[in-house]
């Protein structure tokens, strides 16, 4: 596992081809309260670049460009948080997206299993260190233990998405697959708004 640090930006030298995967790290799990901290980025090696955010104003143009291509894939697990947290902080069109928790939702039927530590040690057999997944993100310094946690957060996301791909293909849910990645970006638009999905799909 190699991973890089970076102050507010992704350097512009970082090649990024047709897919990437994205984490990110905030002071909480509130999204109108709590504030992006750390943007995680994979290109699809063993390499993961680290982006700290040190200012609520952090305009980051190279990762902007990223997000708003739409001839990058955008990798996420609980893609509806994650686009949710860099919508608010950024204020941009985030597409296409996958999410790798959607996708176990609709091939792995059989498990109520979905997160990412459950995901890489099915399919990837590598048990995954979770411990600093609460931990004090928006502290000036993160410990080498937080960086090397928010790096795995990031470097398995391709793999999955392959290994969750050929279950799509297989049980024949690529198409309502797609429409629910599709979706993700409004969705995580009407959570910032304030507005429960379910309520208004009610009767």
């Amino acid at each position: 596992m190699k991973y890089f640090l970076h102050e507010n930006d992704l350097p512009e030298s970082v090649n990024i081809d047709q897919s990437v995967a994205i984490d990110t790290e905030t002071t909480g799990l509130n999204l109108i309260r709590d504030r992006l901290c750390l943007i995680q980025i994979c290109t699809g090696n063993d390499e993961a670049h680290l982006i700290k955010i040190n200012s609520r104003k952090s305009q980051a143009p190279n990762i902007s460009k990223i997000l708003m291509n739409k001839n990058i894939l955008k990798i996420f697990h609980f893609g509806r948080f994650d686009i949710a947290v860099l919508l608010k902080h950024f204020e941009c069109d985030i597409a296409p997206v996958y999410c790798t928790k959607i996708a176990s939702k609709l091939t792995r039927t059989s498990s109520d299993q979905h997160g990412l530590k459950h995901l890489v040690k099915e399919f990837l057999a590598i048990d995954l260190y979770k411990f600093e997944q609460i931990s004090d993100w928006g502290k000036r310094e993160l410990t080498e233990s937080q960086l090397k946690y928010a790096a795995s957060d990031v470097l398995y996301l391709h793999q999955l998405k392959m290994n969750l791909d050929d279950l799509l293909i297989r049980e024949g849910r690529m198409k309502i697959a797609q429409k629910l990645f599709d979706f993700l970006p409004q969705l995580a638009f009407l959570d910032l708004e304030g507005w429960d999905t379910n309520q208004v799909l009610a009767h």
